[in-house]
Order: C-alpha cells, then structure tokens, then sequence
C-alpha cells in the first residue's frame, strides 16, 4: 500500500475535490490546493482546522493551459523542494453542464472537453515527464462510468471522460516501465454542484465517499477503479449490450 508525503489536487473547490483535499491533509499529507475559486479554497483551509497548516491553496483556471508548467515547477519547488518531487497528482477538474434532449451546443461542448480532458492533458503531461525522471509518483486521473458507454443524454460529456480514459491508459502503458503508478478512477453518480440539476441519480453517492474510494484505489495503485466497486460488474454488463439493442434504451 503507498502512502504519499505530497499531493496536488487539480479541481479542489467543492465536492469530490474538497474532501479529497481534506482527506489528504487530515492523513499528514501536504497538499496543493487548485480551483479557480479562491475564496473557496480559503474556506476549506479554515474549515480544516489543525489540518489546514497542511494544504496549499493555489487559484488557476485549467483552461490557461499555457500558465501549467511554470505553476506545476512553482509548486514542486513549494512543496518539496527544489530537488524534491509530488507523490500523488490527481486531476479531478470536470464540468457537466445540462443538455437538454434535441440540444446540440458546440459551446457546451467545447467547455467540457477543455477541461475533462485538454486541462488534464496539460497538467498530466507535464507531471508524468517529472515522474519519469524521478522514477517515481502516482498519477491518479477521475474519470466517470460515463465514459464507458456513448449515451444519448450528453454526447460531449461521455465523449470527454471516454477519451481521458483512453489517455490515461495510455500513460500508463508509458509509465510502467519507469515505476509510475496511473489509476483511472470511474465514479457513479455523486451528489455534487455538477449533478444537481439532474433528478433523481442511481446509486448517488455522497462526495466523501467517491473521495475515500478514489483515495483508496491511488494507494492500491488500481489500473482501473469503480467507485463505489459496484459499478464494476454493472458496466461490465452494459458494455456487452450490442449496439443496436443499447440505441433503443435510455440507459
């Protein structure tokens, strides 16, 4: 089981990224806080208490993707120091705006897939290179069960988790080799800010709990995670549903 002495948690304001943040920083892990949401991200350092002298906030929008390297060195250098490297980076950063059924929104569209997949390709990239070179980290990348199918209910979402699922694969085949951990992590639905306006959920799970679960897979260093396990053998099922059979469904 790895245990981790630094962090970076891209996406960290509310929801399934506050309380991995928080989870984090309670354990003794020094963490690096990042949301475009200052005051938020002052907020969970107070609310923290004891634990907030562990947690690092840092303001960054993931759609400046040219501002990533230079803040990723800058936080290395906070967190461990100039010769020293992070542990644990997971991109939790995701968008899901509603689509309505007939709604075809190329902004919609363009918004999620800059930052469920582009922003991770920008803080990842630059991540995996260090942790090559050091030989050493886990990257942990929260994608969605909806990337496993391509649903008819918000084509760019699922479009956008089912590619950052086949990149993280990807790095993963990169990194082994070099003693660098890649977990995917596939949530079920999660009572967060994003879901909120999209009735009633199955198997909604509260944020401590997707946060716990994914925690628990990045130090198993799980090639591919459920959260909660359940969804495992339920996507194991409809991903054998033909095609022609799941356009018919509204699954």
């Amino acid at each position: 089981m790895t245990t981790f002495k630094t962090a970076i948690v891209v996406g960290a304001s509310s929801g399934i990224g506050e309380c991995l943040v928080r989870q984090l920083a309670r354990e003794g892990v020094t963490v690096a806080a990042l949301a475009r949401r200052s005051a938020e991200l002052e907020r969970i350092v107070h609310d923290a208490g004891a634990d907030g002298k562990n947690i690092r906030p840092y303001a960054h929008d993931v759609t400046d993707f040219a501002s990533v390297p230079g803040l990723f060195d800058r936080i290395r250098a906070d967190l461990a120091g100039a010769d020293g490297g992070v542990d644990l980076v997971v991109y939790n950063a995701g968008v899901m705006p509603v689509v309505a059924e007939g709604e075809y929104n190329f902004q919609k569209d363009h918004e999620m897939i800059s930052v469920n997949l582009l922003g991770a390709m920008a803080w990842l990239n630059p991540v995996a290179a260090d942790m090559e070179a050091r030989r050493h980290g886990t990257i942990v990348g929260v994608s969605s069960v909806a990337g496993d199918r391509g649903r008819r209910g918000n084509p760019g979402y699922h479009t956008s988790k089912a590619a950052l699922t086949t990149y993280l694969e990807a790095l993963r085949n990169r990194l082994s080799r070099y003693g660098v951990t890649v977990v995917t992590v596939k949530p079920g639905p999660v009572a967060t800010p994003m879901t909120k306006d999209l009735g009633k959920l199955p198997l909604l799970i509260q944020p401590v709990e997707a946060a716990a679960g994914i925690l628990a897979h990045a130090k198993a260093g799980t090639v591919e995670g459920y959260v909660p396990a359940v969804w495992m053998p339920i996507m194991t099922i409809i991903r054998q549903v033909p095609s022609f059979i799941f356009r018919r469904t509204n699954i």
